[in-house]
């Protein structure tokens, strides 16, 4: 009798992230540009994407579509550990962000460090990295929420872990990976408790940093061609 091995879930099986979602609303909507999917169509598999739970439900939408078979990339795949290179984050905290029974935020143009402590007893902290500058690739935030609320919020091209847990509270990090190694890795770790703790990207910021390198480079290859 022939016994089959377990070897995990197949890829089929896994669960589907933002990443994969939005790889494969964006092959509908070329699809829709060069006229391989009516608008109703479009509609209709756009709508089933966001109500994917696997790569395999998600796979279902493209399958038709050449697309799906000339070698695009598949599932996103994370560059980043799940936890910082050793001795690449001191312990010692560049800033420390405290609430009690009021209220901080960091947001706009600031520069992140290394090491962020975040502490919110009986208040809220908001710490918005969307606009910050990042001079470090790996930069660690624990946040402690005590009867509080912390939001932390990066850019959507910049890779997103976290490590913790709550009692009697919530402590949520979406899981974000990004298309370029050599992005900011923000770790996010700590306790929630009887409070919230909620790390994510918000949609539509970019890191500028990332986005100055491109520019330089293509800066660069132009003059290059100029003075030939």
């Amino acid at each position: 009798m022939d016994l089959q091995k377990q070897t995990g879930p197949r890829l089929a099986e896994l669960r589907a992230s933002d990443a994969d979602r939005d790889r494969i609303a964006d092959m509908l909507r070329d699809a829709l540009a060069e006229g391989r999917l009516t608008a109703e169509e479009h509609a209709e598999r756009v709508e089933g994407v966001l109500n994917a739970k696997t790569v395999g439900e998600l796979e279902v939408f493209i399958r038709d579509l050449p697309a799906a078979h000339q070698g695009r990339p598949g599932p996103a795949h994370g560059y980043a550990s799940n936890r910082p290179a050793a001795g690449a984050v001191p312990p010692q905290a560049d800033e420390n962000v405290v609430a009690v029974f009021s209220a901080s935020v960091r947001k706009g143009r600031w520069r992140a460090g290394r090491r962020l402590h975040v502490y919110s007893v009986f208040g809220s902290v908001v710490i918005d990295l969307s606009e910050a500058i990042f001079e470090y690739q790996q930069v660690v935030i624990k946040a402690v929420s005590v009867f509080g609320d912390v939001q932390i919020r990066v850019p959507e091209n910049v890779s997103l872990r976290g490590t913790g847990g709550g009692v009697l509270g919530n402590f949520e990090v979406q899981t974000l990976d990004s298309e370029d190694s050599q992005a900011p890795v923000v770790y996010v770790d700590g306790w929630a408790v009887l409070g919230n703790v909620e790390a994510r990207p918000k949609r539509g910021k970019l890191v500028a940093d990332i986005l100055d390198r491109v520019s330089g480079k293509v800066d660069r290859a132009l003059r290059k061609h100029l003075d030939r």
